[in-house]
């Protein structure tokens, strides 16, 4: 079983991400002594160069593990309670590893956007997660933290002025600044290829309750064209995050007991503004969607400078929307770039809160949102440079 003698080990430290994660463990906990971290990958060459890049101390631990290798992968994973992997695409670098992790019953986290791999994994080994202690989570950075936390937080302010939460939320990307990761490009194109060989993936990759095992709810909007919303007064086109932050949503949904009840209704769109300008930025966005999984999208391990990340934001816009018609806004900030300077600040915190603040979630396959809920939040906002806010 997982020992205690690391409270987190960075797996994938001299990846782009990876990187950014143990730079921000290194900066953001430098004083908290009882905090106990270490990097992992594959040389201990460029760990050692990364280390003394990011001004980590020179004795943070070193562990060498290849992601194919399984009795390496165990032999890291035993000395750890928990594992943030920033291997991907998961899909096809994740699958040794998270199965060490539920073998020795060490939690991990990852920053996957596959749900038809995570819909396998769940399927695979839930019943052993829970029998070893293993609390496996998916999704800890821009998709999906700010979406399922977004959604949590607006309908707190349902339930407060409504008496009762909303059974439609829509989650709007208000502005964005910084640039696609290459890693989601190359787990987009895994997907892809991955759909391609079995095409019995599709009906997963397409239903809004893959995440669901055994729940299926009602018909979801398809987000997948540009299209002029009345109640906001704004063209909006499709968001590509959609496709895993609303499974993820939904699958928070289940495992907190359905809050939102069983027939919620939840879709993703980007605002685009109103009148000929914003249905022309709206179809824009469609052809920059298509362009950014294509053969010119950044490669894994490429990434935007310092000052690009440091420059970037995001903006998403929570509506909850009770069966009168009446509606609740939140509003969602975070101040770095979502693939990298903010993904980096969550997924570390993510960790950190179930370690310290949540203790007692029980083992078994997690969302983020519905095992740290609240205290998440608190989290983030204390360290991470998210915002929440209620708006009139």
């Amino acid at each position: 079983m997982a020992s205690s003698k690391f409270d987190i080990i960075v797996y994938g430290a001299t990846g782009f991400t990876g990187q950014l994660v143990a730079e921000y463990l290194a900066a953001h906990y430098k004083a908290d002594r009882a905090l106990t971290w270490a990097m992992a990958g594959r040389s201990k060459d460029k760990l050692a160069a990364v280390r003394d890049a990011i001004g980590a101390p020179s004795d943070t631990p070193l562990i060498v593990a290849d992601s194919g290798d399984a009795a390496a992968l165990k032999a890291m994973v035993v000395q750890a309670k928990s594992v943030i992997s920033t291997v991907g695409p998961y899909q096809l670098y994740g699958n040794e590893l998270v199965a060490a992790c539920v073998e020795t019953g060490t939690d991990y986290f990852d920053l996957c956007g596959e749900p038809v791999w995570m819909r396998q994994m769940i399927d695979k080994h839930e019943a052993a997660a829970k029998a070893s202690g293993a609390r496996i989570v998916f999704s800890c950075g821009f998709d999906s933290v700010p979406f399922e936390l977004g959604t949590l937080f607006v309908q707190d302010e349902a339930k407060r002025v409504f008496g009762a939460p909303a059974p439609r939320v829509k989650g709007r990307v208000r502005d964005m600044r910084g640039t696609l990761s290459g890693g989601t490009a190359a787990s987009a194109k895994a997907t892809f290829d991955a759909v391609a060989k079995d095409l019995s993936l599709v009906a997963i990759l397409n239903n809004p309750f893959a995440l669901t095992p055994g729940f299926e709810g009602p018909k979801q909007p398809r987000g997948s064209k540009p299209a002029f919303e009345e109640d906001l007064q704004s063209w909006t086109a499709p968001f590509m995050m959609a496709l895993i932050n609303t499974r993820n949503v939904h699958r928070s949904n289940m495992l907190m007991g359905f809050p939102y009840g069983k027939e919620f209704v939840y879709d993703e769109m980007v605002l685009t503004g109103p009148g000929e300008k914003g249905e022309a930025n709206a179809k824009k966005v469609m052809a920059l969607n298509a362009e950014k999984t294509g053969p010119g999208a950044p490669k894994p391990g490429e990434g935007p400078s310092k000052e690009e990340r440091e420059n970037g934001r995001y903006d998403l816009l929570y509506l909850a929307i009770a069966s009168d018609g009446r509606a609740v806004r939140a509003g969602i900030k975070g101040d770095r770039d979502p693939g990298y300077g903010s993904t980096s600040k969550m997924i570390s915190e993510c960790a950190i809160c179930l370690l310290r603040d949540t203790p007692d979630v029980a083992a078994g396959f997690w969302t983020s949102g519905a095992a740290m809920q609240h205290k998440l939040i608190k989290r983030l906002v204390d360290n991470a440079g998210l915002t929440f806010t209620v708006e009139a």
